[in-house]
């Protein structure tokens, strides 16, 4: 008897995690928008059919996701392609930011960076005139960060026998920018940012910016997205433009800490609770890479004294993974 009530549990079980594994999201190079009580998630749509663009879903707790009841489609669409809108093919890595009422959707496109904007957050997200931020070389990856003096500053990635970040002054009335201030980051320098694992040329993408304290915290990925050691750390500054100093504990999210292959690329968020989060990719399986699934960690943000700035860490056993709502 005991023997076939073992047997049932761990039927049951493994039929829960099918089925919980089916309703996993597939978005890749994710952010998280925050407003009125809701997350927001949208990404890379990766192999999910459909209309090229992003699409929005929404949830209260990070963990059951749904498109939202205000959407105006019910696939959740805030920008399609061709919709007013920059770009063919390749609808990568959104990110989302609110000025004077207006919401502004920077993504990749044809390997451009592109910024829409709507006056709703639910879209649609459009472009009075129809093309790239900076079409004078491909570029990807693009992050718009707000300075506590009301400066912006746009930055993404630029090819060069590899993916290198860069920042330039973004003026937001125009969607361009200053291309005399464009500058690269930095260089690929650490063990952790080029493992033996997936050889390619330099890699470092998907920024976040952030600024405590008079400090700057940029967020990046780094090694091939196909890599199992695709992971995420971080490098401060006293400037938008640097000098970066990388932290000396990279990476804070790789396989070793959060137990999936593939784990970067995402964007940083603080949570209706007030707690750091990342939300990130990881590979769908241990050999296989795409479509990517969503993950989302809770970040630790601690102050030393010492060296007078903050350190961040995740708590790689607290991974949430967002699923969708049963129908």
């Amino acid at each position: 008897m005991k023997s076939i009530l073992l047997y049932l549990i761990l039927l049951f079980s493994a039929l829960h995690a099918s089925a919980q594994a089916k309703r996993e999201i597939f978005f890749a190079d994710v952010t998280i928008y925050v407003e009125g009580g809701k997350y927001y998630l949208t990404g890379s749509k990766g192999g999910s059919g459909g209309p090229q663009g992003f699409a929005f879903l929404e949830s209260k707790d990070l963990k059951t996701w749904t498109v939202p009841a205000q959407s105006n489609d019910s696939l959740g669409m805030i920008l399609t392609k061709g919709d007013h809108t920059f770009g063919t093919r390749g609808f990568w890595a959104p990110q989302i930011v609110k000025e004077k009422g207006t919401y502004y959707l920077t993504y990749t496109a044809d390997e451009q960076t592109v910024v829409a904007e709507s006056k709703s957050l639910l879209g649609p997200y459009r472009q009075k005139e129809v093309g790239p931020i900076d079409g004078s070389e491909k570029n990807i990856d693009s992050y718009i960060f707000k300075d506590t003096d009301g400066k912006y500053y746009f930055y993404c990635v630029r090819f060069n026998k590899g993916n290198y970040l860069y920042v330039a002054e973004f003026d937001m009335k125009t969607g361009k920018i200053n291309p005399q201030t464009l500058k690269r980051c930095f260089d690929q320098t650490e063990p952790w940012e080029a493992t033996p694992n997936y050889k390619s040329a330099p890699i470092m993408e998907g920024p976040t910016v952030i600024k405590l304290k008079n400090k700057y915290y940029l967020f990046y990925s780094a090694n091939h997205f196909q890599n199992i050691d695709y992971a995420i750390g971080y490098a401060v500054a006293d400037s938008p433009y640097g000098p970066w100093v990388k932290y000396k504990h990279n990476p804070i999210v790789h396989r070793s800490i959060v137990g999936e292959n593939g784990s970067g690329h995402g964007d940083l968020f603080e949570g209706l609770d007030k707690q750091l989060y990342y939300v990130y990719h990881i590979h769908n399986a241990s050999d296989k890479v795409s479509p990517r699934r969503t993950r989302i960690v809770p970040v630790v943000k601690q102050w030393d004294k010492k060296a007078s700035v903050y350190t961040f860490s995740v708590k790689g056993d607290a991974v949430i993974v967002p699923v969708l709502a049963e129908k």
